[in-house]
């Protein structure tokens, strides 16, 4: 059976054995530019692999002194090859030098495009060979040119948008430049002193940057490109703020007493919810499925079809968000989470006697809070009947109309468009902490809820 060469697109059969020698067999393996197609790694030739004289110059050989054949040379290397095709892999380095390469051209293109030149420029091998001391020279003048415009106008940041409150509002859910920066001095001067600390945003440029993932859900490698930094410095101030806001609003006490409740309750729901103190519901966002089987079981949502996160959510009836509960797998109940939130704890003290919560029908805890005398509002169970009485058809009717205040919220939090999209799992571990900062964020715009409502 015929030896063929295994130079790649070489069909000539016969050659020369690869050597033993190591060192110089990886100089044969590199010179043939052959990849593994399994491992695409530096292809590793067998014990009767060859390369044949076509790949070798006169000089890779001796003469005999008997007049024999040629022999080749104990160094060589093969060297003569045509190449017509690309390697169908490139390393690492290959690609950087190539997107480095590609960004070179695009700014040189970028600032000659910029300048007043009137006549046409073509560029060749000869040309370049000619004038390389000129090109050169214009080419540093437009590098320091485009890094002027770069540091003075074509900087992104939340700065760029003072005068555009559509575009604050877009991405971040703040009203307009005043507003963001007025909940950004809410966050106190810690935000100047981050265990992560990046020398080329500042903190209100990063507090941009994270309200731009979690409203937009934009990529890493878009904020990195935005703002000019890499995927690795975007991700790393991600988490540190969200981590940050979690803490600094973890701070405040959302939970308003008997007192406040009264006070701003809506006109109509006094008249017929007065004793009314939170209205909760569960909300759940989508993650990534998980590559465990038990974290898969732990979060599939039988109710969303999907994995999910779950959470607990309560508003006052003014439409204050007042509790977030900690995040669970979509396969918790809401009756679990409520055991083992703060909302029955005997050392909580969150109710009063007399208290009363409002709630969707299938959250059934009115054992649960009876022993503190807190009544549960909820719509009426069938419990076996075919439809329900006129009077607790009103009832139910007049329950809803108020719970929907919880619902507006939700749905309010959720244009927050990190909370639709499926969570990766590198985020998932935060998941808890992003509900909460999103839904708490939620509290600094004006009341959605009318005070005659």
């Amino acid at each position: 059976m015929p030896r063929y060469c295994c130079v790649p697109g070489c069909n000539n059969s016969g050659g020369h054995l690869f050597p033993t020698e190591s060192s110089l067999s990886l100089k044969w393996r590199v010179a043939i530019r052959r990849i593994d197609p399994n491992t695409k790694k530096l292809w590793s030739p067998g014990k009767h692999d060859t390369v044949c004289s076509s790949h070798f110059t006169a000089e890779d050989y001796r003469e005999t002194l008997q007049g024999e054949r040629k022999r080749l040379k104990r160094n060589a290397v093969p060297s003569v090859f045509s190449f017509s095709i690309k390697p169908d892999f490139e390393s690492p380095r290959q690609k950087r030098q190539q997107r480095k390469e590609e960004r070179t051209q695009r700014s040189e293109a970028e600032a000659i495009s910029s300048m007043t030149v009137q006549h046409e420029i073509e560029v060749s091998s000869q040309v370049e060979a000619n004038q390389e001391a000129e090109n050169e020279s214009v080419c540093n003048f437009v590098d320091a040119h485009c890094q002027c415009n770069l540091s003075e106008s074509d900087k992104f940041g939340v700065e760029k948008f003072q005068t555009h409150p559509s575009a604050i509002h877009y991405y971040t859910g703040f009203e307009d430049f005043e507003h963001f920066m007025f909940f950004f001095h809410c966050l106190g001067p810690a935000s100047y002193d981050l265990n992560f600390k990046c020398k080329v945003l500042t903190p209100e440029d990063q507090l941009f940057l994270t309200l731009m993932k979690l409203r937009q859900a934009k990529e890493d490698i878009e904020l990195s490109i935005l703002f000019n930094i890499s995927e690795s410095t975007v991700s790393k101030i991600v988490i540190t703020w969200i981590n940050f806001l979690y803490h600094q609003l973890k701070e405040l006490d959302i939970w308003p007493s008997r007192e406040i409740i009264d006070e701003h309750m809506p006109d109509d729901f006094a008249r017929k919810y007065p004793a009314t103190r939170v209205i909760l519901d569960a909300t759940e966002i989508p993650i990534a499925k998980p590559s465990n089987v038990d974290a898969q079981s732990m979060t599939w949502s039988t109710y969303k079809h999907k994995n999910t996160l779950k959470t607990m959510v309560g508003c006052s009836p003014r439409g204050v968000i007042t509790y977030v509960s900690e995040s669970y797998g979509g396969s918790a109940s809401d009756r679990q989470i409520i055991e083992d939130s703060d909302l029955v704890d005997q050392n909580s003290k969150m109710f009063v006697s007399g208290d009363s919560i409002m709630a969707d029908r299938g959250i059934i805890v009115q054992d649960l809070f009876a022993p503190r005398d807190v009544h549960v509002n909820t719509p009426t169970m069938l419990k076996g009947k075919s439809q329900l009485d006129a009077t607790e058809v009103v009832r139910d009717r007049r329950i809803a109309s108020k719970r929907i205040h919880v619902e507006r919220l939700i749905g309010l939090c959720k244009k927050f468009k990190i909370l639709c999209t499926p969570l990766l799992p590198s985020k998932v571990l935060l998941g808890s902490r992003i509900v909460f900062v999103c839904f708490s964020i939620t509290n600094f715009r004006k009341c959605i809820v009318d005070q005659t409502a």
